[in-house]
Order: C-alpha cells, then structure tokens, then sequence
C-alpha cells in the first residue's frame, strides 16, 4: 500500500522535494500560496492573477518605474509579481532587497522580500526577514503562515505548527492556515493527521480549489485513488481536473519509483 510505503521511506529529504514538487505543479504550496507556484502562503495578493494579465508587459512597466524610483514600494512590489509569473524568481530576490535598502522600515516590501527569497528557495534567509515583516504586538497571521511554511521547508515541522497555531488564534478556522497545516503534517508523514485536518479546512467557508486539492493528495498517497480523482474533480473544469489527477497519478508513481530506487541502493550496500 502507498501509505506503508510512504511510512516506511527512507529519506525524508527525498520525501519532501517529492511532495514539494507536487504542491508546486498543482499550484499548491507548502505552503499555500497565491498566483503562480510559490511555497509560502499568502500575503494579501489575492488579485494578483487578475491584474498581472500579462507579466512580460507589466516586468517592461514596473521595472522603468521601479529603476526611476528604487524607493517606490508599490512598483517594486508589483515588479517583483511580474517577474516571477515569469519564471525570473533570482531577480525578484535582487528588486526587493534594494527596495528593502531604500525603505527599510516598510513592512510590507519586507514581507514581499521574504516572500522572494522562500519562493528561491533561501529558506533560513528568508525566516529573518518576515520576523521583521511584523511585530510581537502586531502581528500578521498571513505572514505567521508564510513563516511556519518557511520552517516546514526547512524540516521543522514541530516549530512550524507553533506559527500555524499563533495564526489561528488571530484567525480561527482560516482554510489557508489550516491547509498548510495539514501541509505540515502530510511533510513529517502523518498522513491520517494530515487527512483530518484537511478536511476541516476544506470544510470552512472560504475554502479555495486549492485546499481540496491538497487534500485530494493526501488520500491519493494514502492509496485511495478513486477518492482522490473525485475530490480534484469536484470544482475545477474538466480539463484542468484531469490533467491535475493526470499529474496526481505520476507523482505518486514517482513516489513508488523512487523507493525502489531507495531499496536497490540499500541491497548493493550490503
């Protein structure tokens, strides 16, 4: 069964880019993440998708803006957007970290900053600079979230619910929280964990495509297939439905090949 194979795997770092991997291609996140395949969560750019119609025009718009004004909060923020819709993740790090330089109290490029650099995968990096994106007296539950998805990514699930709990307390129920933590669960391969906590989330108002989607995953990696497809199936267009259980199906594949792979490794060791 999937669920004793995914118990009984062997490299927990292997697990996680797997599992990173299918999160990213669905448009998941380990973090739930809005607009194109981040790993972090949230920060308030639910629109972005709408707005960045066309990237490339808006990298051209934003960046003479932004090369005008390096202190421009809005333009940096938005060329930063534009440049990862279009796959250019290492310039959005350098825009936001001279805007940061220029403005380095607004809280708001710090968050996108530290945004950046989690989506770049410079996950310790990027810890420090969303602690300074709030504050103990203010704090924001969206970058809370981003925060422990940053610590699931680095392994530490257990520090990582620690901020999934602080958010929910200033957001209870909040399915994007909660995703995540049944995100985090699913990471350190506590798949029933994982499963019941998506489900809450998938259950609360405001739960997006994306939270069922999660969910879908994890009951397809516990061997329900049949399951899985009629989740992912259940609110997205046809086509889209089945390229998602198309690629569902070749992660968990992947998943399967990649423990054999483990296996001959640890029998030529011998």
């Amino acid at each position: 069964m999937l669920r004793q194979s995914l118990q009984s795997y062997g490299s927990a770092r292997h697990l996680a880019s797997v599992l990173s991997a299918a999160m990213l291609a669905m448009g998941l996140c380990s973090c739930q993440i809005d607009g194109a395949p981040d790993i972090t969560g949230s920060l308030g750019e639910q629109a972005e998708a709408s707005r960045a119609a066309d990237p490339r025009r808006d990298v051209d718009s934003y960046g003479e803006r932004f090369r005008a004004n390096p202190g421009d909060a809005e333009a940096a923020l938005q060329y930063a957007k534009a440049l990862r819709a279009t796959g250019q993740r290492a310039q959005a790090v350098a825009v936001l970290e001279q805007a940061t330089l220029a403005r380095p109290d607004n809280k708001a490029l710090l968050a996108g900053y530290g945004r950046a650099l989690a989506d770049n995968g410079n996950f310790e990096q990027a810890f420090g600079v969303l602690g300074r994106a709030h504050s103990p007296d203010n704090p924001d539950w969206r970058i809370l979230s981003v925060q422990g998805a940053v610590l699931d990514q680095l392994g530490r699930y257990e520090e990582a619910r620690q901020y999934y709990a602080s958010a929910l307390k200033i957001a209870p129920d909040e399915p994007s929280v909660l995703s995540n933590l049944g995100l985090s669960y699913m990471l350190s391969k506590d798949l029933p964990k994982a499963e019941e906590t998506l489900r809450h989330a998938s259950g609360r108002a405001g739960a997006s495509p994306r939270v069922r989607q999660n969910l879908a995953l994890v009951v397809g990696l516990q061997g329900r297939l049949a399951e899985a497809e009629t989740i992912v199936k259940a609110d997205q267009p046809a086509g889209e439905a089945e390229a998602n259980v198309a690629f569902l199906n070749r992660l968990l594949s992947r998943k399967d090949g990649a423990r054999a792979e483990a296996d001959s490794a640890k029998a030529t060791a011998r």
